[in-house]
C-alpha cells in the first residue's frame, strides 16, 4: 500500500521494484488481490498489465492500520502502545520531543474535556 500512495497508482512490478526485500512477485500479486478483496484497492487495465489505485484516502488507511495495530498487539490500549513507542525510541527521542508529546497528551485532554 505504501508504495501504491507514493506513486498514486502503480502495476504490480513497480511495487515490487519500490519493496526494499520483497517476496516473490507473486506473493505482491497475490497480496495486490487479497487488498483489492477488501475495497482497498481497484484496478484498471493498462495494456497488458493491471494499474493499481487506492480506494480510499492515504490518512483513513493509516487510521485503520492504527486501529488494526491497537487491537491485534496492545489489547486495544493506546496507553501500551504509546508506551510501547516510546520505549522502542528512546534513545531517538530528544527532549524537544518529549515536550512536544507531553503537549500532545494535554491538547487531548483539553479536546475530551465537554
Amino acid at each position: 500500500m505504501e508504495a501504491i500512495y507514493r506513486r498514486k497508482r502503480a502495476t504490480a512490478r513497480e511495487i515490487w521494484n519500490a519493496m526494499p526485500d520483497p517476496p516473490s512477485y507473486s506473493a505482491v500479486r497475490a497480496t495486490l488481490i487479497v487488498l483489492e478483496g477488501k475495497g482497498l484497492l481497484m484496478h484498471r487495465r493498462q495494456g497488458r498489465n493491471y494499474l493499481y489505485l487506492p480506494t480510499i484516502s492515504y490518512g483513513r488507511a493509516r487510521h485503520s492500520a492504527i486501529r488494526q495495530l491497537l487491537e491485534t498487539y496492545f489489547d486495544d490500549s493506546v496507553e501500551a502502545a504509546v508506551a510501547a513507542v516510546i520505549r522502542a525510541d528512546r534513545n531517538k527521542l530528544t527532549e524537544q520531543d518529549y515536550r512536544r508529546l507531553i503537549e500532545l497528551i494535554r491538547k487531548a485532554e483539553q479536546e475530551a474535556k465537554p
